[in-house]
């Protein structure tokens, strides 16, 4: 069955070859590209040991892990589990973690929590930490709004103090209009440079029916990490413009660039193997934007 994977994974990228999107020769250096744990989630609860010795071998540089709990990362500490990441050849660079906007009764709580996750991170030498998400309620009205734009910048505070950067990550939802503004455009304008930077996922802008380049524009430097996310395995669509976003990286401030696939054609193992080639062989992908 395995084999089987492999030869569609093959003719696959064969065929982006072929139509000319990515270079047919292999590259000629490795490229420091990154993986969301979560595009393989069955396979680290299954075997988190072997899941990541295959991804580091297959060439993934580093992960940004899906699976923060109570100052723990995969259910291991901080300091072992940046142990086993890096002794599979990679390095422990992000993380996706979140608690949501705390009604005012449970904010010291709420501190409390991210008090705990920013100190995983630093044991764990950890430099940066993304939320993830926003619930449909956090688009209510712009006061509403405000409020998530605040606990962003108090969260980037807490953690700019410990020598860690908090940022965001979007889905689609963040580009409708509240009360006659751009939501996503709203946090920009209301979040400190200095305390909060923005994961911008390619995919689910143009799911919100949005530019990139627009937004690199608008706001240079604001955006020090890609989701580099696609319908299933990156460029499987063919309708994601990536080369504008990678061509345009120093005018986002990107530094970092980490694949994400959340809808299969096959094994999720397989599926981030395709997706890491797809980027290995694009000519507009350099070796590092560090």
């Amino acid at each position: 069955m395995k084999r089987i994977t492999y030869f569609f994974g093959f003719l696959f990228l064969a065929c982006f070859m072929a139509a000319g999107i990515v270079s047919c020769e292999a590259p000629e250096e490795d490229k420091f590209i990154g993986i969301q744990l979560w595009s393989v989630r069955g396979d680290m609860i299954a075997d988190p040991e072997g899941t990541l010795r295959e991804l580091g071998e297959m060439g993934y540089s580093f992960i940004e892990t899906a699976n923060y709990q109570d100052g723990k990362f995969y259910g291991m500490d901080p300091v072992s589990f940046r142990a086993l990441v890096e002794a599979k050849g990679m390095k422990f660079i992000s993380s996706h973690l979140g608690r949501e906007l705390p009604p005012e009764e449970e904010w010291d709580e709420a501190m409390e929590w991210w008090a705990t996750a920013i100190d995983a991170h630093v044991r764990g030498e950890v430099p940066y930490m993304v939320l993830p998400y926003m619930p449909k309620s956090a688009f209510e009205n712009l006061e509403v709004l405000q409020r998530w734009a605040d606990y962003f910048n108090t969260i980037g505070e807490m953690a700019r103090e410990k020598g860690v950067r908090f940022g965001f990550h979007n889905h689609a939802i963040e580009f409708t209009e509240v009360e006659g503004i751009v939501a996503y455009d709203y946090l920009l304008d209301n979040t400190d440079p200095e305390l909060v930077f923005f994961q911008l996922d390619l995919y689910w802008i143009v799911e919100g029916g949005k530019d990139p380049v627009d937004y690199f524009r608008r706001y240079p430097g604001r955006f020090l990490m890609y989701h580099v996310k696609d319908k299933q395995e990156v460029g499987a669509s063919g309708t994601i413009d990536f080369r504008a976003s990678y061509e345009n990286a120093e005018l986002a401030g990107m530094r970092y660039h980490i694949v994400e696939v959340e809808d299969y054609n096959y094994e999720p193992i397989e599926s981030v193997r395709v997706s890491l080639e797809y980027l290995m062989n694009a000519d507009y992908v350099l070796p590092d934007y560090r």
